[in-house]
C-alpha cells in the first residue's frame, strides 16, 4: 500500500508559512513585506504640482536596486456602522430639513453598499531572508515617497491577508475557516 506524502501546507504550490509582524513568512526564512501607500489624487493639484510629483517618483523608483513588485489592491468599502450611525441620528432628530438631509445621506450610503464600491490600495513590496536588510529596506521605501509627498508605513498583517485574498480569491475575501472574535 503506498503511503501518502504529507505536505506542511495547505496547498503544496502556495508555500506559505504564516503572516507576523507584517510580513509572509515563506520557506528557508524569506520574508516578503513592504510599505503600504496612503492614496493622493495629486490629479486636483495644479499641472506643474502633479509634473513634480510624478518626476519624483520616476526618480525614486529609478534608485532602487533591489526587485520589487508594485500591487494594487482592492479593499470592499464597508460603511455599516456610519449607516447605523446615521439611521439612529435621523430616528432622533425631529426638524423636518435635518430629517432631509439625513435621509439623503442614507441613501447615498446605500447606493455605494449596493454597487460594491472598493478602496484601492497601494502596496511595494520585496522579499528579503536578512531581517535588518529587510527594515533598512522598508525605511528607505518609506523616506522616498515621502520625499515625494506620500505617506507610506509598513504593512501589516491585516494588509498581507487582503493581498493574498486578492491574488488567490480574486478579491473576493474570504471568511471560511476564520476564527472570528465575539
Amino acid at each position: 500500500m503506498a503511503q501518502m506524502r504529507k505536505s506542511n501546507y495547505t496547498e503544496d504550490w502556495l508555500p506559505i508559512q504564516g503572516i507576523n509582524n507584517g510580513m509572509i513568512l515563506l520557506p528557508g526564512q524569506m520574508r516578503v513585506t513592504g510599505v503600504k501607500i496612503t492614496p493622493r489624487n495629486i490629479f486636483i493639484l495644479d499641472e506643474d504640482s502633479q509634473t513634480n510629483i510624478l518626476i519624483a517618483l520616476k526618480n525614486f523608483y529609478n534608485t532602487l536596486e533591489f526587485e520589487f513588485w508594485l500591487v494594487v489592491a482592492d479593499r470592499p468599502v464597508d460603511i455599516s456602522v456610519y449607516l447605523s450611525q446615521l439611521q439612529l441620528l435621523y430616528n432622533n432628530t425631529a426638524d423636518p430639513a435635518r430629517r432631509k438631509l439625513i435621509n439623503e445621506d442614507i441613501q447615498k450610503g446605500n447606493s455605494f453598499m449596493n454597487n460594491n464600491v472598493v478602496d484601492t490600495e497601494y502596496f511595494i513590496l520585496f522579499k528579503e531572508k536578512n531581517m535588518e536588510i529587510l527594515q533598512k529596506k522598508v525605511r528607505l521605501l518609506i523616506n522616498g515617497l515621502s520625499s515625494c509627498g506620500l505617506v507610506a508605513a509598513q504593512i501589516s498583517n491585516e494588509d498581507a491577508r487582503i493581498i493574498l485574498d486578492n491574488f488567490l480569491n480574486g478579491g473576493r475575501t474570504t471568511e471560511f475557516g476564520t476564527v472570528m472574535p465575539i
